[in-house]
């Protein structure tokens, strides 16, 4: 399965319109992967709260729709990171905003949509203008040579909670997709968790991360993809604008399952 992980690097004077147009323009020139991936939030940006409200679109608007243009232009399947959802009413925390996620097929149909579930900022930022998502979302997704793989979605703070990652690999997921704005003050936590992540469910992880600065915040970069067994098969090793494009033999993944087979040995 060839993946190509789209780290964006920007900053605040770069407008939203024309991010997308970039963007989409980046994802019509990766032909030839059979997903594609983009970072968390990167049209209104991972720290930009003040204009979150402002820039929310609902789940079929121009930003979804740009996503799915570019998709078909380039004939993959891409997960289009995450952007503001404008929910069509108020949920259970009284908030009308959602950080949503979209996996487009090759043909630009929805083929999933993930509502992030942790959000991140200690009763500022995401708790106190989004609602949290309640799905387990796992998809299966077209491997590039006939079949399919079943993947695991979740988004950025995500990653600091094993016991999402253990439902979607109940769920039969043998690769995680992970979008994010991480900082990169904790940029260390991003790599290593990714790592401890893949290890422990015995599946791939591939995370997209973004660079620049956003909103004053310094972004981590460091996009990577890591093995079942915990090897990093390709990496971005700054905070920079770089495509990351990596063959993953899935496979393998199978293989390392039944000769290491540490998952039917859980007990709790």
């Amino acid at each position: 399965m060839r993946i190509a992980v789209v780290q964006l690097a920007y900053g605040d004077d770069e407008p939203f319109d024309a991010r997308v147009d970039r963007v989409a323009g980046i994802v019509a020139g990766l032909s030839g992967h059979d997903l594609v991936v983009l970072p968390e939030l990167w049209a209104p940006t991972g720290f930009g709260y003040q204009g979150w409200a402002d820039e929310a679109q609902p789940l079929d608007g121009p930003w979804s729709r740009a996503m799915a243009d570019a998709a078909r232009s380039a004939s993959v399947v891409l997960h289009a990171g995450s952007f503001v959802e404008e929910l069509d009413d108020p949920g259970p925390d009284g908030h009308d905003l959602a950080n949503t996620s979209l996996v487009l097929g090759s043909g630009g149909s929805t083929l999933a949509v993930y509502r992030k579930i942790h959000r991140f900022g200690f009763g500022a930022g995401e708790p106190r203008l989004m609602e949290a998502g309640t799905d387990v979302v796992v998809v299966d997704l077209p491997d590039g040579i006939g079949g399919t793989v079943r993947t695991g979605l979740s988004t950025c703070y995500d990653l600091r909670f094993p016991e999402l990652y253990r439902r979607q690999q109940e769920e039969g997921a043998e690769l995680f997709v992970v979008p994010a704005a991480w900082p990169a003050a904790r940029v260390g936590h991003w790599t290593l968790l990714g790592r401890a992540r893949a290890i422990e469910n015995q599946a791939v992880v591939v995370q997209g991360n973004t660079g620049g600065t956003h909103a004053g915040t310094a972004m981590g970069g460091f996009s990577q993809v890591v093995a079942a067994m915990g090897e990093v098969l390709g990496e971005v090793a700054h905070a920079g604008e770089a495509v990351l494009s990596v063959d993953v033999d899935l496979a393998a993944t199978t293989e390392y399952r039944r000769a290491f087979p540490v998952l039917p040995d859980r007990r709790l």
